[in-house]
């Protein structure tokens, strides 16, 4: 996954009323279920359905008050003025509940995996592997829990090595030295000493 800076956080204004939109979890969710799947919500989106719009506004946006304030600022305006101004940020702020993909993810050799489900496994990552608290997981955009995620697996490697490391195989040379000296010929006595060293310097 890729950061998309210029998605993760929106703001709009109107009529001295300001609201900021975020593409969050339960934004996500709560929009791609309403609209059944994605591809209505964009296609909504595109025709500027007033009401997808507004939804679109209130579930994102960061203060409920406010987003109602910015969409009452519009009442009694052309109906232009507000798709000049909201229909472009909302299309943007829509890419944000699709992942972008980084160009080194393998290609999926299981069963393609709905949005729903996908945005339940995103949840499980937060809440479980990360621990992070529900309401924070619920607030985070996708690409801050992807992001999060991809970080605490680079440290789980970083500590405790992974099976893909060129690094980890076996040195045939202290392979040698560990049946000679009697140990497990895969021991690695460097590792260990560097290990306690840690150990004492913390």
């Amino acid at each position: 996954m890729t950061f998309r800076l210029a998605y993760e956080e929106i703001t709009l204004a109107h009529g001295g009323n300001t609201v900021r939109l975020r593409p969050t979890l339960r934004a996500a969710t709560t929009l791609e279920r309403s609209h059944d799947g994605l591809a209505n919500l964009f296609q909504r989106v595109d025709e500027f359905h007033l009401g997808t719009v507004r939804e679109i506004v209130l579930a994102s946006a960061t203060d409920r008050r406010e987003a109602e304030a910015f969409l009452q600022s519009f009442e009694g305006k052309p109906l232009f003025l507000m798709r000049a101004i909201v229909r472009p940020a909302v299309a943007d702020l829509c890419k944000g509940f699709i992942p972008a993909s980084d160009g080194t993810a393998k290609p999926a050799s299981g069963k393609p995996m709905t949005w729903p489900a996908f945005y339940r496994e995103l949840y499980r990552s937060a809440t479980g592997a990360l621990g992070w608290t529900a309401e924070a997981a619920w607030n985070a955009t996708l690409t801050e829990i992807n992001e999060a995620y991809a970080g605490h697996i680079a440290m789980l490697k970083a500590i405790h090595g992974s099976a893909d490391d060129t690094d980890t195989q076996p040195d045939p040379d202290q392979a040698a030295r560990n049946i000679a000296a009697g140990l497990d010929p895969e021991f690695n006595r460097a590792g260990l000493r560097a290990l306690k060293g840690r150990g004492k310097a913390a």
